[in-house]
């Protein structure tokens, strides 16, 4: 914060506008512009639903609220304060976003639109894109600095699997059905299962719940607030989603994963690669990453693959979950000696 009627610090504004996912492959780049410039007031424009998240990472210091829709260039003629010392653009790599930067007049811009050769690469993974632009104007980023601080609040489902069917596209969402089979899989493993759903996914989460026989003390309905979604993650057994921004907020807190993609590979979004994360995927022609209908390459992923996949990160249970919510004790002893399975890996 800045202190009232103390001596203003430069300001250095950073847009990237887009969602959860993003910011948080942001985070490399953020930190990076961090080092550089430690006596900077970082802001950082992006939609103000995400304030939260961004102060965690620790990279800015406040939040220009700005959004558009779909992954659009948003006005920042709100900006309250003389020019930028600095502004940086990593919202993308075209003229509209360098521009809504431009006409705050900052003393200097980083952008993508104004390399000459161009710097822009469609073939790279998006935590490197931006620690390499970064780069090339002399500041340092490291594409793997992505864990985000311990939270402050409990987890309101330690231990649980969080399995999140929803996105923000339909073309990265599987099937609810088969969302459904696989919690059915889990739970009949011993494992407590919560369903988790952003805001207006709650027709969705129902879905499966009830496909799946899931008591309603397991869904996790209308969003959660960024703080206790990040300690429901970091206190999780695994996370299994898709192509989305709590696949990302996993990474950040080493939480084992098992993300399903399509129609985007992971070598452009996927989480490092480690034994602690599983991307599965299934190659084919490039599909709409913000399309209408599920993409073929996401419909290739079965429902026994993503389930053989979750139990390979998951230690054996000592009890088994009933019907309504009881348990039965189960006969592995061995078990509590493998909860902390794979999280010795570096992310």
């Amino acid at each position: 914060m800045i202190a009232e009627g103390g001596p203003q610090p430069s300001r250095l504004l950073v847009l990237r506008a887009l969602g959860l996912g993003d910011l948080l492959t942001g985070v490399p780049a953020l930190r990076g512009i961090r080092r550089a410039f430690p006596a900077h007031h970082i802001v950082l424009a992006l939609p103000g639903a995400l304030t939260e998240a961004a102060l965690a990472t620790g990279a800015v210091d406040s939040v220009l609220p700005a959004e558009a829709p779909g992954r659009a260039v948003p006005s920042l003629e709100h900006w309250a304060h003389p020019p930028p010392d600095l502004a940086v653009d990593l919202h993308g790599n075209g003229p509209e976003s360098r521009d809504a930067l431009a006409a705050l007049r900052p003393r200097r811009l980083l952008a993508h639109a104004d390399h000459d050769p161009p710097l822009w690469r469609a073939d790279e993974h998006e935590r490197r894109r931006w620690c390499r632009f970064l780069g090339a104007h002399g500041i340092t980023a490291t594409p793997d600095d992505v864990r985000l601080p311990p939270p402050v609040a409990p987890s309101p489902a330690p231990g649980a699997v969080v399995v999140h069917p929803g996105a923000d596209a339909s073309s990265r969402r599987w099937p609810a059905e088969r969302f459904a089979a696989l919690v059915r899989r889990l739970r009949a493993a011993g494992h407590r299962v919560v369903v988790t759903g952003g805001p207006g996914e709650e027709a969705l989460v129902r879905s499966v719940a009830a496909r799946a026989g899931l008591p309603a003390g397991d869904l996790l309905l209308g969003g959660l607030a960024f703080n206790d979604l990040s300690a429901l993650v970091a206190g999780a057994a695994l996370v299994v989603s898709g192509d989305t921004g709590l696949a990302h907020l996993a990474v950040a807190h080493a939480t084992p994963s098992v993300t399903l993609f399509g129609p985007v590979s992971p070598r452009l979004w996927g989480p490092p690669r480690t034994r602690r994360h599983t991307a599965l995927w299934k190659a084919g022609p490039p599909g709409d990453p913000h399309g209408t209908v599920p993409d073929p390459c996401l419909l290739r992923i079965d429902t026994d693959e993503v389930a053989t996949a979750a139990l390979a990160h998951l230690p054996r249970p000592t009890s088994l979950i009933l019907e309504g919510g009881g348990t039965r004790a189960l006969a592995h002893p061995s078990a509590s000696r493998r909860q902390g399975h794979g999280r010795g890996d570096h992310p």
